[in-house]
């Protein structure tokens, strides 16, 4: 049907004085004795805009004032005494109707009571913004890969391998619970792929393959983890953007990832204020400023071990006691980049132990060219490395954690065939939607969230 965003009501003057007509859903009512009102929001902005309807107008107008009721409204649109926009109703049908029982009926609800109603919590403000927000950053995402001759390539959702070797993911199989088999292999050399496959964790590695053929790749879609973990930062499923680089190393992979870290929330603050500014009023006073500050200064660089000394001198009572070798905590990322350097920070070359096999090793035979980017407030919001170019300690890698190389011939082929240094980064999209916004909890920046014992 014929109309206009609402949105544009509120950006083009040259609406007013003209005969609109727009849909939306009611947001709020009120009826007095000679008008009436209700503003309505379609979803393209996070203003609602008021409908005012005169009872001497002869306008059928009673069903429509319930709340979430579905309207098409034709009128006037004229500017209010704010200087805002608002529109004298003519004709308001009903497009849906909605009952008493609607359970968004206050204006203020919790995010814990919102989670239980995901199929409706978008039109909340808070929703309205997030959803709105994690748009632009995506866009924007593609946008700043696309300016720079990388290929968006999209990597198996289903794979035979794991990427991070860490045994987390979710089996893919037809055949389900049976036994009506003696064992694993007999199991899986009856399943659909006649191996054992699962839902990928990340897509670095056929993303190493598009790179070592494209030169620069990035990947934007879902990864999955069966991580039993069920805190705010961790999903099921969760949204990663992961670059690869060919003929880089690790100081290029740096560069890469503070370029677009800066750019997305740039984009953010210039294209989204009005959502920013309801973020800086409800879930972070000053998130605003924080974020102006963060892309106004060069990122700090720190290598692991150094890290290390700072924690131990720093005199403070850590909740997870602090030693070379131990993988570094939130409350520890956090001191790193709040703390120390006040700003955020890349930390470098990482135990190996500690790290995933793919990374590149250092000369010293402890640590690899790893690099995690810690921002306060947060922590880690990125993970990345130089690869491992090397074909034979590669391998070595793969065998000291006893790991099948059957299921990495394609991957270990890369390192036969024309080798090159490259790297990149994974970004967990969800993770970064939270610090942009201020919002506490990943649950509440994704329209579905998947996590343990939870598939709504």
């Amino acid at each position: 049907m014929k109309h206009i965003d609402i949105k544009n009501i509120f950006t083009d003057k040259s609406c007013i004085g003209q005969e609109v007509t727009v849909c939306g859903w009611v947001r709020t009512a009120r009826n007095s004795k000679t008008m009436a009102f209700m503003a309505i929001n379609d979803g393209t902005t996070l203003n609602h805009l008021q409908i005012v309807i005169d009872k001497s107008a002869d306008i059928d107008f009673e069903d429509a004032l319930h709340l979430g009721t579905s309207v098409k409204v034709t009128g006037t649109a004229v500017e209010d005494r704010n200087g805002s926009v608002e529109i004298n109703a003519k004709e308001i049908t009903v497009l849906g109707s909605c009952p008493a029982d609607y359970p968004l009926q206050k204006k203020r609800h919790t995010l814990e009571f919102l989670r239980t109603m995901p199929h409706l919590r978008g039109r909340t403000n808070t929703f309205n913004a997030v959803l709105r927000v994690r748009s632009v950053m995506a866009e924007a995402i593609h946008q700043y890969f696309q300016d720079r001759n990388f290929v968006y390539v999209n990597t198996p959702l289903i794979t035979g391998s794991d990427c991070e070797g860490a045994g987390e993911m979710f089996q893919v199989t037809t055949i389900g619970y049976s036994n009506d088999y003696k064992n694993e292999e007999e199991y899986y050399a009856d399943d659909f792929f006649g191996r054992r496959a699962g839902l990928s964790v990340s897509g670095q590695l056929e993303g190493e393959v598009a790179a070592m053929a494209m030169g620069k790749i990035y990947t934007f879609g879902p990864s999955f983890r069966a991580e039993n973990s069920n805190t705010p930062k961790h999903l099921a499923e969760f949204w990663h953007v992961e670059p690869e680089i060919a003929f880089a190393e690790l100081p290029d992979i740096i560069e890469t990832a503070e370029s677009m870290v800066k750019y997305v929330i740039r984009t953010v603050l210039d294209t989204c204020p009005e959502e920013m500014k309801f973020f800086d009023a409800h879930f972070e006073k000053g998130i605003i400023d924080r974020l102006e500050e963060l892309i106004s200064h060069e990122f700090g660089v720190c290598d692991y071990t150094e890290a290390i000394r700072l924690l131990k001198e720093s005199g403070e009572d850590f909740q997870y006691p602090v030693e070379w070798g131990c993988d570094l905590q939130t409350e520890h990322e956090r001191y790193i980049s709040e703390k120390v350097f006040k700003k955020a920070v890349f930390v470098t070359n990482y135990p190996k132990e500690i790290k995933s096999f793919y990374m590149k090793q250092n000369p010293d035979g402890k640590t690899v060219a790893a690099v995690d980017l810690l921002v306060p407030g947060v922590g880690e919001i990125i993970g990345g490395s130089e690869r491992e170019a090397d074909y034979d300690k590669l391998v070595e890698a793969m065998n000291a954690r006893g790991m099948n190389l059957d299921l990495y011939t394609d991957y270990l082929d890369l390192r036969k065939y024309g080798s090159v240094p490259h790297g990149g980064f994974g970004l967990g999209f969800e993770r970064l939607i939270m610090y942009v916004t201020g919002v506490s909890n990943i649950r509440d920046v994704i329209l579905y969230p998947r996590t343990v014992g939870s598939i709504r």
